[in-house]
C-alpha cells in the first residue's frame, strides 16, 4: 500500500465524521439552507486563492520538471473551481469581494501556506492532500438526484477530472514524502481543519 493510501486509510475515522457532518448532510439532501451555502461559498473561495499560493510555493521548491508540470495542473484545477465559485456568486446572489475568512478558515490558510513556506514539498503535499481526497470522496458518496439546489455541487466532486486532480498530488505525496510522524501529523491535522471548517460554516 502506498504512503498516501495509507494515510487515507488511518483517517477512516474522519471521513466518516465528515460524511456524517450536517454541514455535508445538508447539501446532500438539498436541505441546507440557503445563506449558510452562500457564507460557505465566500468563505471557500478565499480559502482556495491561499490553497493556489500554497501550490506555488511547492512548485517553486519542486527539483524535478515531472512534479513542476503536476503542480502547474494542479494550480490550473484550482482556477476551475473558483471560476465554478463565481458561477456560484452569480447564481446565489454572493459577495464575493472583500472576503472576510473566520477563524476556522484562517487557521486552515496559516497552516497550508506556513507549511508550505517553511517544510518541504513531500510535508507540503501531506498538508494539502486531504482536501481533495477528502472532496472526492464526498461527491462519490453523495447523490446529486437528491441534492437539489446544490446538485453541481455534488457533480463537481463526483467528476472523474477531479478524481484525477487527487490522485495527481497523492502521487506528488508518494514521490516526495518520506513515511514519517511529521508527515503523518500534517495529513491529520489537515482531515481535522475540514471538519472545522464544515462546522464553522453552520450557524451557532
Amino acid at each position: 500500500m502506498s504512503l498516501s493510501a495509507r494515510l487515507w486509510a488511518g483517517s477512516a475515522d474522519q471521513a466518516a465524521e465528515a460524511l456524517a457532518h450536517p454541514f455535508v448532510r445538508g447539501l446532500s439532501d438539498g436541505s441546507l439552507p440557503r445563506p449558510v451555502f452562500q457564507a460557505y461559498v465566500a468563505q471557500d473561495a478565499f480559502f482556495l486563492e491561499c490553497f493556489a499560493r500554497a501550490y506555488g510555493l511547492a512548485l517553486a521548491r519542486s527539483t524535478d520538471r515531472a512534479s513542476l508540470e503536476v503542480f502547474a495542473d494542479l494550480i490550473a484545477g484550482v482556477r476551475d473551481e473558483l471560476r465554478l465559485h463565481g458561477g456560484y456568486a452569480a447564481q446565489w446572489g454572493v459577495d464575493m469581494t472583500g472576503v472576510q475568512p473566520v477563524p476556522a478558515t484562517s487557521a486552515y490558510t496559516d497552516f497550508l501556506l506556513a507549511t508550505a513556506s517553511l517544510g518541504g514539498v513531500g510535508l507540503t503535499c501531506a498538508a494539502m492532500t486531504p482536501c481533495l481526497r477528502l472532496y472526492a470522496h464526498l461527491g462519490q458518496s453523495l447523490d446529486p438526484d437528491a441534492a437539489g439546489p446544490y446538485a453541481a455541487w455534488v457533480r463537481t466532486y463526483a467528476d472523474p477530472a477531479f478524481e484525477q486532480l487527487a490522485a495527481s498530488l497523492e502521487q506528488l505525496l508518494d514521490r516526495h514524502a518520506e513515511d514519517s510522524p511529521g508527515v503523518a501529523a500534517a495529513y491529520r491535522r489537515a482531515m481535522n481543519l475540514e471538519l472545522a471548517f464544515f462546522s464553522a460554516a453552520l450557524p451557532g
